[in-house]
């Protein structure tokens, strides 16, 4: 007599579900910790941090026209007339000039100036205004600071030319910005010889 025998079967258990799910928890878990590192790090003042990330802030450009305006004094060191050199302090006389002004900013690249200069002269134990320039002229701006104007002059003393000026600011705060400047000062008229001066140049441009 045939008997059909039936083997047990074993059970069998399919774990690729619960795998699946614990490697997604881990890789959920990995990116939280990533975020959460992220967003704690410091960033630099000029960055913003959003989402885990850090991009860099857009900064503004300033508008244009802009008007600022300088105070400063200049030293003339030497003048050259007629052949002869002569230094500011030769023969118990000095100048000196207090340049204040206006700027106003076109571009980054272009402005112009309205300046006016005061000239006090000492000489034989006395001094004096002697003198009063008047000097507008076109700036042209470069990078790190450094600026040609070339200047037209009006002198009350009769005298008339231009100026190159080559100005370079060396310091910069939140309220002013320091110049330094060397200008050739090209002088004619009033019944005197064509002059050539050197001066220096030390003020500040307010913010």
């Amino acid at each position: 007599m045939n008997k059909n025998l039936i083997l047990p079967t074993r059970k069998t258990t399919n774990y690729r579900p619960l795998q699946i799910s614990l490697l997604i928890m881990m890789i959920a878990t990995s990116f939280l910790s990533q975020t959460a590192s992220a967003q704690i790090k410091d960033v630099p003042p000029d960055s913003i941090r959003y989402a885990g990330s850090v991009y860099q802030k857009i900064k503004p450009k300033p508008a244009y026209p802009r008007v600022v305006g300088y105070l400063s004094f200049i030293l003339p060191l030497e003048t050259l007339s007629a052949g002869k050199f002569t230094p500011n302090f030769a023969h118990h006389t000095s100048s000196i000039g207090f340049p204040v002004g206006v700027n106003v900013l076109y571009s980054e690249r272009f402005g112009f100036s309205y300046e006016l200069t005061p000239t006090i002269r000492a000489s034989g134990g006395s001094s004096k205004v002697s003198n009063l320039l008047i000097d507008p002229g076109t700036m042209f701006r470069f990078d790190h600071g450094f600026t040609i104007v070339t200047r037209l002059a009006f002198e009350t003393s009769g005298r008339y030319g231009f100026t190159p000026v080559f100005n370079q600011v060396y310091a910069r705060s939140k309220a002013v910005n320091y110049f330094v400047a060397l200008s050739l000062p090209n002088r004619f008229g009033n019944s005197d010889p064509y002059s050539l001066g050197l001066n220096l140049q030390l003020g500040f441009t307010f913010n």
